[in-house]
């Protein structure tokens, strides 16, 4: 028996010419702005350095390091746990800011060291 059912139809995308267009997804940028878009769109995200610190950043670090530090206190110099962590509760006040400080004044160098590469 021949077939009945009727094979689906694809969606025809050329022209009567024989031309297909694509669109947007073409090959080359049309224009220099189209080129320019292109490729500032495909840049990839800056490195971490180039960031500027935040205070969460600067808390976790501080954060880590304080409790090393405690971790330290109470099992390779034998001190009490209760002063341990209240020692490391000051290092963590202490760590944060500084931490913070230290990576502003860091990034800044920085961004004025790329600022003055750019414009030479």
């Amino acid at each position: 028996m021949a077939q009945t059912k009727k094979k689906r139809q694809r969606k025809r995308r050329g022209t009567q010419g024989g031309r297909v267009d694509t669109g947007p997804r073409s090959g080359r940028p049309r224009s220099r702005e189209e080129a320019k878009a292109r490729a500032r769109s495909k840049r990839k995200p800056a490195p971490k350095q180039d960031m500027p610190p935040t205070w969460r950043g600067s808390f976790v670090r501080g954060l880590v390091a304080a409790v090393i530090f405690a971790v330290a206190l109470i099992l390779i110099f034998k001190k009490g746990v209760g002063g341990s962590l209240l020692f490391g509760l000051f290092m963590l006040v202490f760590y944060v800011p500084a931490g913070y400080y230290i990576d502003m004044a860091m990034w800044r160098r920085r961004e004025r060291a790329r600022i003055r590469a750019r414009s030479e």
